[in-house]
């Protein structure tokens, strides 16, 4: 199952990058994520939703960790977007992903499950990849937005952690996805409000092209379910961890593809440094099986 797990994972994080490379071609005040989570619930939601009616033995542990999910996602957009008025994506997006410390955290004082030494040490050296990738971005107003990066951080590692209790009552690959889509119409929500509050109206002023929207929405929507699935095997730390793979590829595409140079030894040095984590990742899950 280990292999099967870190399959899953591999195919999330294709997805996660596939969405964020068309993210990035499309003109900011469209709103992607808007049209994006639209797209998903819209052609996943009615299979989604049908799979949660007749695949699922519903429990009040269950709806509680749905719900603690979709508010933490809500939570985790809300801090993600602030910290954007403050720094660029280079700087947030690296710290907020760096929340598998959080999990490993939670998990242990509240839960009382603990990490082996060697997973404790490779979630330490994961952090510290990120960490050095955020340094080599354009600070911006580093000191306004930090509190907001750490919200999204604790965020993460919240539902994360309540999406790892809710999976074990989604048999099917459809409820999992059922899961993102209820997760997902309230974080719609939250993106709508604060287009509302931005612009006066709820609709972006502009639409991506029907193919970004399409792909998009399925890869952001699939992406989300996959690494849910992930975690039917695998500790949420982990599978976390595990997920930055797709900071190392959008590294890796940026210097080489994009020919984005600027500090580009030091993000090399980064993501070599992610590597290492992640093949101790790997050498501890074998230990688990």
């Amino acid at each position: 199952m280990i292999s099967v797990a870190l399959l899953t994972i591999t195919l999330s994080v294709l997805m996660h990058v596939t969405w964020n490379l068309l993210a990035r071609h499309v003109d900011s005040r469209c709103n992607y994520i808007w049209w994006a989570i639209l797209a998903n619930n819209i052609i996943l939601g009615p299979w989604a939703i049908w799979s949660l009616i007749q695949d699922v033995n519903w429990s009040s542990a269950l709806v509680l960790s749905m719900t603690i999910s979709a508010f933490a996602n809500g939570l985790y957009m809300v801090a993600l977007r602030q910290a954007y008025l403050y720094a660029p994506v280079a700087l947030v997006y690296p710290v907020a992903r760096s929340s598998p410390v959080l999990i490993a955290l939670w998990t242990w004082l509240f839960f009382n499950q603990s990490i082996s030494d060697l997973g404790i040490l490779a979630i330490a050296i994961n952090a510290l990849g990120l960490w050095i990738m955020a340094s080599t971005a354009k600070v911006g107003d580093a000191a306004r937005a930090l509190p907001w990066m750490l919200a999204a951080a604790f965020a993460t590692s919240i539902y994360s952690i309540s999406d790892q209790h809710a999976v074990a009552s989604l048999p099917s690959m459809g409820s999992q996805v059922g899961l993102v889509v209820s997760t997902e119409i309230f974080c719609f929500m939250v993106i709508a409000i604060f287009q509302w509050k931005q612009t006066g109206k709820f609709i972006p002023p502009c639409r991506p092209k029907l193919h970004f929207i399409v792909i998009g929405g399925l890869s952001l929507g699939l992406a989300y379910a996959l690494t849910i699935r992930a975690m039917q095997w695998l500790p949420a730390a982990h599978v976390v961890a595990f997920t930055n793979l797709g900071i190392i590829l959008a590294t890796l595409l940026s210097i080489w593809l994009m020919k984005e140079r600027e500090h580009s030894q030091r993000r090399i040095l980064a993501a070599l440094i992610i590597t290492v984590s992640l093949v101790l990742l790997k050498i501890d899950v074998e230990t688990l099986v």
